[in-house]
């Protein structure tokens, strides 16, 4: 069994690729030339919530706000590694149930290390 061999087994992929992108293009360019283009000011300005914008749009965030989005993220992700678990739980034996219970112990630590620093404490 040659490189040749194992090249062809990607050619659908390659092609499943060309097509997306080609057919993602085309629906843009399509719209873009098909579509309504009436631009008005109201309809340009930035803010189209009903206020009037107020503030510097580059004022500091405090950091807490990012410590809370990337716990989210974390605890998120977590789902997602687990569900894959729970549904193979019968096959994957003793060495995937302690596998797991690795990645949950190094989560639990993240977050009592996250809370004991007061990152959920929001004033």
């Amino acid at each position: 069994m040659g490189i040749g061999m194992n090249l062809q087994n990607y050619f659908p992929v390659l092609m499943f690729i060309i097509v997306a992108t080609g057919l993602g293009m085309a629906l843009v360019v399509a719209g873009r030339i098909l579509g309504p283009h009436r631009p008005y000011d109201e309809k340009l300005s930035p803010y189209e919530c009903g206020f009037e914008e107020f503030g510097d749009s580059r004022m500091n965030v405090d950091i807490r706000y990012y410590l809370i989005a990337i716990l989210f993220i974390m605890f998120d992700l977590e789902i997602a590694f687990l569900f894959p678990w729970a549904m193979a739980y019968g096959t994957v034996g003793i060495v995937g149930f302690v596998t797991a219970m690795i990645f949950l112990l190094i989560l639990t630590v993240g977050f009592i290390y996250e809370w004991k620093k007061g990152a959920l404490d929001w004033e």
